[in-house]
């Protein structure tokens, strides 16, 4: 495995072939900053050349996945600047939607709010068993604007979304993966992801 790293940002390590991202930050957190979002963007852009295979891609977070976005840089912003930030994050969460090759979110710790954004739009989702689910924002009168609120009833039906969006509640893993948020739980989420990734080499995004 190579690895390279892109600032404090995140880190980029190559295993025979598939890339795993992996979301840092000096607090552990991983909160989705305004810049976070940007580079993540660029860089998965970049991924999806013309003259050569899109890699298949794993993303986490190192110590979690991600607590969501930077509530700090939100409380700051104005009308035109806060649609502006819902456009960078949708911008963000659609590359990744629509990425050519398998995503995998490899989850473990909090993802909260625009980190569960992130993992909604990966193509799967695999958690370690102690990973907490939620979207936090109502609690403090903010509904997200990145696609979770399409994404998410898709996965685990309208009323339990309505739940988890309107009522602020947290959702542990066993009943992520019992409501549909999840296709597996393991104790090393990105082995695991690696691991289904080999297995089915071919798979695209009609899959």
């Amino acid at each position: 495995m190579t690895a390279g790293d892109s600032g404090r940002e995140f880190r980029l390590a190559d295993d025979r072939g598939i890339l795993v991202l992996t979301l840092v930050s000096a607090d552990g957190m991983n909160r989705l900053t305004r810049q976070k979002v940007i580079a993540l963007r660029e860089e998965i852009e970049g991924f999806c050349g013309p003259n050569t295979p899109t890699p298949p891609l794993v993303i986490t977070g190192d110590p979690v996945f991600s607590a969501g976005a930077d509530l700090n840089e939100v409380s700051l912003l104005g009308g035109s600047d806060a649609l502006a930030f819902a456009r960078m994050g949708q911008e963000l969460m659609n590359v990744v939607a629509n990425y050519p090759a398998p995503v995998y979110a490899a989850i473990q710790g909090y993802c909260m709010g625009g980190g569960l954004d992130l993992a909604l739009a990966c193509h799967h989702r695999i958690a370690f068993p102690d990973a907490v689910f939620g979207h936090r924002g109502a609690a403090l009168g903010l509904i997200t604007g990145w696609g979770g609120t399409q994404r998410l009833p898709r996965l685990v039906g309208k009323g339990r979304a309505l739940e988890m969006f309107v009522a602020a509640g947290k959702v542990v893993a066993p009943e992520a993966l019992r409501i549909g948020l999840l296709d597996a739980m393991a104790a090393d989420p990105v082995a695991e992801a690696v691991r289904r990734i080999r297995l089915r080499p071919t798979e695209s995004l009609d899959r």
